[in-house]
């Protein structure tokens, strides 16, 4: 079989472009490496509990799951080309009828990357022991498993994901001893207008905080954890503006959550060659033009890995992306062709053409005719909103002075801040020539961990990975790796979406 298009990502971004698609005719695939659809904000058990949006993404899922094939605890590790451009999307999954990982190969025609996003840590002394955890971890336990990470946990970091970590662990039962804030308080008080939207929410976390005695504390992080085989204490540091250390106190707990923002995941769209740019934070990500399109034609890119602004904003943008695809598909079908019988024609405009060589901008009325204007300002002022959090949550370059020479910085490797040291003293001028030198990033996680303090260490801005497997594979899901049969060409979509 070949897709009109397939998605990686089952999130925000990934269902609403899935759907979008999906009811417009085209036959669809959105694949997810989770048990669940969710992403990471819509995480959640099999019975979910109330949640904001979470009702509405629910039934948008239950509608994609009738009319599009849901591939769910599927890894993409590897997106590929044809000769004839089709685009081969490699996974590895696991089910009960065979022992291992086995490969599936999907063909498609487009491809919609909606990865999201994963945590973004530091290191420290300590951060290696057993109790602590990413905040993004801690919440992902508690959302998808209804697990508490600890009974007396410390949340530390920079950013507003620290006040939904925080509040959900305190609901679920666990003494949070304190939100320890890097940064200032000010927060959004420089973007009063952008602010307004999100008081609401802000008042409800303070609330929360308040309900369950929960200190919140400005200019101070956790500089190091201690403990003999996990986590017992953590040094709680009084910070100046630019994160050196004035001041240490010990809290004792058994569990720390920690997060300094996010990091997009783009090695699909770096596989593939797209272009990339740096983020207000530095981080690389995949560009865009104004109806998501990348560089790379039958490409589309939409949520935190064009950008990191929250889940409003990746569900806006995989419904552009979603009627920019009807379009393309339409265009390429002939301006005659319709959609499936039932499908939603309003999701994207008949007759919309696109010129080759345009950068995928619709001609006959300009981007608008993909964008609606209302659309495109919703975007721009979301878009606005996401980049404003992150010049208020900044990282600061003092978080480097907390590191001793046998701070592991490199977790999989065990390299220690020495080594890279030595490294640089060899005459490692680079990130690159770091990891080549003293091993950091080479491990299990290839640098998703690590790659952004070495890149820091070594004084320059993380640049764009470039991996050529994205996800670990098994070496049994490459050998049972098949190429994709090349006789199913058809166009038309099964009548029945459940004969998918």
């Amino acid at each position: 079989m070949t897709y009109d298009l397939v998605v990686v990502g089952g999130g925000p971004a990934g269902v609403a472009g899935a759907l979008t698609a999906a009811l417009a005719g085209l036959r669809v695939a959105l694949v997810d490496s989770g048990i669940r659809l969710g992403g990471q904000y819509f995480r959640h058990a099999a019975r979910p509990e109330r949640a904001p949006g979470l009702d509405r993404f629910l039934r948008q899922a239950r509608v994609l799951d009738a009319r599009a094939d849901v591939l769910l605890r599927h890894q993409v590790w590897a997106v590929s080309r044809e000769p004839d451009g089709d685009l081969l999307v490699h996974c590895a999954t696991r089910d009960a009828s065979a022992p291992g990982e086995r490969a599936v190969v999907l063909r498609a025609r487009r491809l919609l990357i909606a990865t999201g996003a994963h945590d973004r840590p530091l290191p420290f002394p300590g951060w290696d022991l057993p109790g602590v955890l990413t905040a993004g971890g801690a919440q992902a336990l508690l959302k998808g498993g209804g697990v508490v990470a600890g009974r007396r946990i410390v949340v530390s970091g920079t950013g507003p994901f620290l006040l939904p970590v925080a509040t959900g662990l305190a609901g679920a039962g666990a003494r949070v001893l304190g939100v320890y804030e890097a940064n200032g308080g000010l927060g959004l008080a420089r973007h009063p207008v952008l602010a307004l939207g999100k008081s609401g929410e802000a008042a409800g976390y303070a609330a929360a905080l308040a309900r369950h005695r929960v200190p919140y504390r400005t200019r101070q992080a956790v500089v190091a954890a201690h403990g003999e085989h996990e986590v017992e204490a953590v040094t709680v540091a009084r910070l100046d503006p630019d994160w050196n250390v004035t001041g240490t106190h010990v809290v004792e707990c058994d569990a720390l959550a920690v997060g300094y923002g996010f990091v997009p995941q783009i090695e699909l769209g770096t596989q593939l060659g797209c272009e990339t740019r740096h983020d207000v934070d530095g981080s690389p990500v995949l560009s865009v033009d104004a109806t998501l399109r990348t560089s790379v034609p039958g490409v589309w890119a939409a949520g935190e890995p064009v950008g990191v602004g929250g889940w409003r904003l990746a569900e806006l943008e995989g419904r552009l992306a979603g009627r920019a695809i009807v379009a393309d598909a339409r265009q390429a079908r002939g301006a005659d062709a319709r959609p499936a019988p039932g499908a939603d024609d309003r999701t994207a405009p008949a007759g919309v053409r696109r010129v080759p060589g345009a950068g995928g901008v619709p001609v006959g009325g300009s981007a608008a005719a993909v964008v609606p204007p209302l659309f495109a300002r919703r975007r721009e002022r979301w878009r606005a909103f996401g980049e404003a959090l992150q010049r208020a949550y900044p990282v600061k370059p003092g978080w480097q002075g907390w590191l001793r020479d046998d701070t592991l910085v490199c977790r999989c490797e065990e390299v220690p801040l020495a080594r890279v040291r030595e490294a640089q003293a060899l005459g490692a001028t680079d990130a690159r020539a770091v990891k080549l030198l003293a091993r950091p990033g080479m491990g299990w996680c290839q640098g998703r961990v690590c790659g952004y303090a070495v890149s820091c260490l070594a004084g320059e801005r993380p640049q764009p990975p470039r991996r050529p497997i994205a996800q670990p594979v098994t070496l049994g899901a490459l050998a049972s790796l098949t190429t994709p049969a090349d006789d199913d060409t058809s166009d038309t979509p099964p009548d029945d979406p459940s004969a998918h």
